[in-house]
């Protein structure tokens, strides 16, 4: 692909299958395997730890975040009171870069 050409579209999820495969000589099937077993391994460490890390790319960590009632509020975006609903005690999964990928970047 061309430069320009790869800044306008995102990589789809069957290019990033075949490029792990072509830089590692694994076929795309054991490419795809290959991946779904790095995310099972990263979907068990959150669970049960709360946070992993990705050698050279990036850190997961699981944030539990309060239960908010609904109340009337200021909407950021019009500066006018709204009433905004309620939203339920929840887990949200953030990630950072670690150095490497920031430096490589």
């Amino acid at each position: 692909m061309s430069e320009a050409k790869a800044k306008s579209t995102k990589m789809t999820k069957s290019a990033f299958v075949a490029a792990v495969a072509d830089k590692t000589g694994l076929s795309k099937k054991q490419a795809s395997e290959t991946l779904e077993a790095v995310n099972g391994i990263i979907v068990q460490q959150l669970n049960k730890q709360g946070e992993v890390t990705i050698p050279g790319l990036m850190k997961l960590v699981v944030v539990k975040k309060k239960a908010v009632p609904a109340g009337e509020r200021l909407n950021p975006f019009t500066k006018q009171m709204q009433m905004f609903p309620a939203k339920p005690a929840r887990k949200v999964v953030k990630g950072r870069p670690v150095k490497a990928l920031k430096d490589a970047v």
